[in-house]
C-alpha cells in the first residue's frame, strides 16, 4: 500500500512500506514560498528534484536525511526502484527552459511517473519505451511554463496509465499564472470532486478503464 499526498505546484510525497526494513517517503519537487504557497512539514528518505527551477528544487524545505536524486539515472534506495528519464522543459529540445526529468518510481509493486516541467508536447518512442506500463501518473496541466490541458490529453493517451494526477496548475495565493484545473477535467469530459490523499494498493488497481483524481494541497 502507498499512500499520495499533494502539497501543491508538483510537489508530493509518497509514504511506502514494502516491509518493515523497507518503509518511508518520497517527496518530489518541494517549492521555494516565495512562489505564494505554504511548503507543509515534509519529511523525506528519498527526495527527487525534476529540474533547478526554484519552484521545484527546495531540498533545505524538507527535513531528514534524505538520499537527493537530480536528474536521469538508476537508482534503488530501500527497496523502492527509480529511474530518471531525460526530456526537456520545453517544445524546443530544451534550448528555452532547459532540461527535466521524468521520474519512473517502483514501490509496493506500484509504479508511479512523475513528468515533472514536461514542455514537450508528445513524448518520443525512445521515452515512451523506458517509462512502459504506468499505474499512476501525475501530469502537469497548467500552461504556460510546462504542457497545458490539451497537450496533456496527448501525452496521457502515449502513456494510457490506471490513474491520473493533475498538478501544476492555478491554485489560490500562487502567484505564478497557470491554468484552471477545471480546463483539464472538462477536455477530458470528467467531474471529479477532490480528496486529501489517495491511497493505492496493487491488488485494487483497475484492470480495466483510467481514473482522474484531483487532491487537495
Amino acid at each position: 500500500m502507498a499512500k499520495i499526498y499533494w502539497a501543491g505546484h508538483s510537489c508530493f510525497q509518497i509514504s511506502f512500506s514494502n516491509s518493515k526494513e523497507n518503509s518511508g517517503d518520497i517527496v518530489i519537487d518541494p517549492f521555494d514560498e516565495s512562489i505564494g504557497l505554504k511548503l507543509p512539514t515534509l519529511r523525506a528518505d528519498i527526495l527527487l528534484i525534476t529540474h533547478n527551477h526554484y519552484d521545484h528544487n527546495n531540498i533545505k524545505g524538507v527535513k531528514g536525511e534524505p538520499f537527493v536524486v537530480q536528474g536521469p539515472g538508476e537508482y534503488e534506495i530501500k527497496g523502492v526502484f527509480i529511474r530518471g528519464i531525460p526530456s526537456a522543459h520545453d517544445d524546443e529540445g530544451g534550448k528555452k527552459r532547459g532540461e527535466n526529468t521524468i521520474y519512473l518510481i517502483e514501490a509496493e509493486d506500484i509504479k508511479f511517473c512523475h513528468l515533472g516541467d514536461l514542455g514537450q508536447k508528445n513524448l518520443t518512442d525512445e521515452q515512451l519505451e523506458t517509462i512502459g506500463p504506468v499505474d499512476v501518473l501525475m501530469i502537469p496541466v497548467g500552461g504556460e511554463y510546462t504542457i497545458d490541458f490539451s497537450d496533456a490529453q496527448k501525452i496521457i493517451s502515449q502513456i494510457e496509465p490506471k490513474i491520473v494526477i493533475p498538478m501544476h496548475y492555478a491554485l489560490p495565493k500562487l502567484k505564478i499564472k497557470l491554468n484552471d484545473v477545471s480546463k483539464f477535467l472538462k477536455a477530458m469530459g470528467k467531474t471529479v470532486n477532490p480528496q486529501e490523499k489517495l491511497i493505492v494498493k496493487s491488488s485494487t488497481l483497475s484492470k480495466e478503464g483510467m481514473e482522474i483524481i484531483v487532491l487537495q494541497p
